[in-house]
């Protein structure tokens, strides 16, 4: 049986590691292009420098972190990429945001939907539905219209022209009696979805229906994904949209966050 190592040897082995981290972490955040400076490096992360190239040694060992031999300047490392393309193929949009789609569903006792959009149109990829209320007629693996459904629209609220642009110009059936069919008018709504940070559906795919969805972003902070919260018109009244959006943004934000978004990760320190 081996012995367990003394106390003090724990605690400087416990203090090197964090120091390390602290180390990866500043050159992953403030590394230009060519790299850091061992100055640079040592001020940006307060560590001396002796014991700044001790700890750095085995980081390079790891290619976790690489010093150019002209140089001397630190930036990440192949191994770097390494491990955070593992972490990235890891991650399963359903399984991601299956807890947060659940916990929306009991919150609000209203229906709520995973979607991406495929084409001109969205896609549902999960459902979770409150039975004891009223029952909804999607279905997983349907699609419908992106530009008349909430999560289409906090879809394309925040992706870039090449896509939204297509679907602005190709005809725009009017669903419903309340279908924006106008492409300018489909614009200025865009903007307000970004304004607000959730999108809604005022019976514009299926007359009964007002819906609430709000975008949800991947590791390098581009929309992948929408979630709502949809119900019958009679129970979600414009006042009951306007409590539902914040928690349908609250709920996407925190999914955006395990998908390794940074902005959705930064906004919800802010706001804790």
């Amino acid at each position: 049986m081996t012995a367990a190592a003394p106390a003090g040897e724990q605690r400087n082995t416990s203090s090197s590691l964090r120091k390390a981290l602290l180390l990866l972490d500043v050159v992953s955040s403030h590394a230009p292009a060519d790299g850091l400076a061992l100055a640079e490096l040592a001020d940006l992360s307060g560590i001396n420098k002796s014991t700044l190239l001790r700890l750095a040694g085995p980081l390079i060992d790891e290619n976790l972190v690489e010093r150019d031999r002209a140089t001397g300047r630190f930036r990440l490392g192949f191994g770097s990429l390494r491990l955070g393309q593992s972490y990235l193929d890891s991650l399963d949009l359903r399984s991601s945001a299956n807890e947060e789609l659940r916990a929306l569903m009991r919150t609000t006792s209203n229906t709520v939907h995973l979607v991406v959009l495929s084409g001109h149109d969205v896609v549902y990829l999960d459902k979770v539905e409150d039975e004891a209320t009223v029952r909804m007629a999607s279905r997983v693996g349907a699609s419908m219209p992106a530009y008349c459904t909430a999560v289409g629209k906090a879809i394309m609220a925040f992706s870039p022209d090449e896509v939204v642009g297509p679907i602005l110009a190709a005809p725009l059936a009017a669903i419903t009696q309340r279908t924006i069919t106008d492409p300018a008018a489909l614009r200025l709504e865009l903007t307000a979805v970004r304004r607000r940070g959730y999108s809604v559906d005022d019976r514009e795919n299926e007359p009964e229906v007002r819906c609430v969805a709000a975008p949800i972003f991947n590791h390098d902070d581009h929309v992948v994904a929408a979630l709502s919260v949809s119900s019958l018109a009679s129970r979600m009244t414009p006042a009951k949209v306007r409590e539902v959006g914040p928690m349908a943004a609250g709920a996407a934000l925190r999914i955006s966050a395990r998908l390794g978004s940074r902005k959705a990760a930064s906004m919800l320190t802010s706001q804790s």
